[in-house]
């Protein structure tokens, strides 16, 4: 049971999250980037750098997800291959990736990409609100007590 961080876009205040209960439950906590990512003093917390390009971070992670593991990202196509071998997807708003919702998701993301790509204004999500911290801290409480079981 590992739980991986897809951190180049991981708000530090989700982050902190994770490093907090990375500690208290002992858990293997590895943070994917493309360049150097503070990490607290810890035995549980690491951090890999992978080379710069498009989705290099989301390709480690997905090469590396086993199925008992975590992932925290809000890339919904790293949470579809995430999700496909059998790992849990969780994004920084608290929102778990199920396979009965990620389908959904990968077909509003890629509805808004096209518009984008017509010059249409999507404007960005919105600002991370602190409902959206505690949602995060309870579903990742809930992982780690199903893992404990």
């Amino acid at each position: 049971m590992r739980l991986w961080v897809d951190a180049d876009a991981c708000p530090n205040v989700i982050k902190e999250i994770v490093f907090r209960a990375a500690e208290r439950a002992q858990i293997e906590t590895i943070l994917v980037a493309n360049q150097s990512i503070r990490t607290p003093p810890s035995r549980f917390v690491r951090s890999i750098v992978v080379p710069g390009g498009f989705d290099e971070a989301d390709s480690a992670i997905a090469e590396r997800v086993e199925a008992d593991d975590l992932v925290v990202t809000a890339d919904i196509p790293l949470a579809s291959r995430v999700i496909a071998k059998g790992a849990t997807a969780l994004n920084p708003r608290g929102e778990r990736y199920t396979a009965d919702t990620i389908a959904q998701r990968l077909s509003i993301r890629n509805f808004m990409e096209e518009l984008r790509g017509a010059g249409v204004q999507t404007g960005g999500p919105a600002a991370l609100h602190p409902r959206d911290r505690q949602a995060f801290a309870n579903q990742l409480d809930q992982w780690i007590a199903q893992r404990r079981r």
